[in-house]
């Protein structure tokens, strides 16, 4: 079996369009939220036409992703574009929970998954449980974490896994120590 090719490298347009679907955002909805026309949005996804730094703040609004998320911090050389993400390239994403930092470990969001590296500062949780339409798959790399899935408590040490299948969850990191996860969920949601 033989892997293909990308038929072309992560581009803004296409971070777009798997934002929006990941959403269930319609073209149309979108661009009234903008007040943008849809024909001007399909080309933005289809990269035929080149917001400005002001319409991707509105989008980013709109989708609910840091503004950051849109843009690649350093460009992979064109033999691994599509397929290897180095370290000084991740991009940051996710939300704004004080003593959570996410970085998206997939090249880009065209995928039917993405994954992400997950840090939890000592001493940081969610506050209020948080529920997605979306299967995800976590392993714990190192330090501790405390989970709250559908009201069942669990702690996750170094080499445990654990699925959350939609259900309202939460977390805490309640130790002395960072804990560092890597989530694989689908569809995308950042």
């Amino acid at each position: 079996m033989t892997a293909s090719l990308p038929t072309r490298p992560h581009t803004i347009g296409a971070d777009l369009r798997a934002l929006r679907k990941a959403r269930a955002v319609t073209l149309a909805d979108l661009s009234e939220t903008l007040g943008r026309s849809v024909g001007w949005l399909s080309q933005v996804e289809r990269d035929l036409s080149e917001p400005s730094i002001s319409d991707l703040r509105r989008i980013a609004d709109a989708l609910g992703v840091p503004m950051s998320m849109l843009f690649r911090h350093d460009a992979a050389p064109a033999h691994e574009a599509g397929f290897v993400v180095r370290h000084a390239a991740r991009r940051q994403i996710g939300s704004s929970v004080e003593g959570l930092v996410e970085e998206l470990l997939s090249p880009d969001l065209t995928d039917d998954f993405e994954v992400v590296h997950s840090t939890f500062a000592p001493g940081s949780a969610l506050a209020e449980p948080v529920a997605r339409p979306t299967q995800e798959v976590g392993y714990l790399v190192s330090g501790r974490l405390d989970l709250d899935i559908s009201g069942r408590q669990h702690t996750i040490e170094p080499g445990d896994s654990f699925r959350i299948r939609g259900e309202p969850f939460r977390w805490s990191n309640p130790y002395d120590a960072p804990a560092v996860a890597i989530w694989v969920i689908a569809p995308p949601v950042y």
